[in-house]
């Protein structure tokens, strides 16, 4: 299978996002034969959920139908790097490969803070690739944040 990125998809979600009043962070979940499953921007707001950030309302779509907790094979395409609140959901699914845009050191659990794949006590360790449409994903987040300063 050749390699097609889904970050564009992805993107989408989170200017949908933000034009809910969300921070504007989209994912995408893709199958190991290239289909999307499950695509999702952040609706912490609008559900008054803490925990409804775009990866775990993507997961719970994902997993419900495959019918199943566990997604090995699939791979995450998401505009912000994932908190530790998601990475450690994600691996709890096993989900295969993790691609983001955007790095987040202030509150990111891959490359940055808790790190969460890289201790010993991580269930399952996803391949991570990160800068994936960075600059367009980064610029969404500015964007929104700057409006609101």
């Amino acid at each position: 299978m050749v390699f097609r990125s889904h970050m564009a998809q992805a993107l989408d979600q989170a200017r949908a996002a933000a034009d809910r009043g969300e921070v504007p962070v989209g994912a995408v979940i893709v199958a190991p034969d290239g289909t999307v499953v499950a695509a999702a921007g952040n609706r912490t707001r609008e559900l008054n959920d803490p925990t409804a950030h775009a990866e775990i309302l993507a997961l719970r779509a994902a997993c419900a139908s495959a019918g199943s907790e566990r997604l090995p094979g699939h791979d995450l395409y998401v505009t912000l790097e994932p908190c530790a609140m998601c990475a450690a959901a994600l691996a709890s699914a096993r989900i295969g490969r993790i691609y983001y845009g955007a790095a987040d050191p202030k509150s990111g659990g891959v490359a940055h803070g808790a790190r969460v794949f890289s201790h010993p006590q991580a269930h399952h360790k996803p391949e991570v690739y990160d800068g994936i449409n960075e600059a367009e994903a980064a610029a969404l987040l500015t964007r929104f944040f700057g409006g609101r300063r």
